[in-house]
């Protein structure tokens, strides 16, 4: 049983900022949403901009599958 608090976390905090995502979660992220919604992100949509906060992935999620 983990004993720290929970704490909410807002759909704009930055991930990075907050220090829950580091390089290496940051690359397991891409990964797992690759995998989850089945979309390919491409070296150059592998910015920060697109995965810093759960809103912004919501939104590049939505834009990459209504390309398809």
């Amino acid at each position: 049983m983990n004993d720290a608090p929970e704490t909410a976390l807002n759909d704009d905090a930055s991930l990075d900022r907050s220090r829950i995502v580091d390089s290496v979660r940051a690359l397991e992220l891409l990964l797992f949403v690759e995998e989850q919604f089945g979309i390919t992100v491409e070296n150059e949509e592998a910015v920060p901009e697109h995965f810093d906060t759960v809103n912004n992935i919501v939104a590049f999620v939505e834009r990459k599958r209504a390309a398809t």
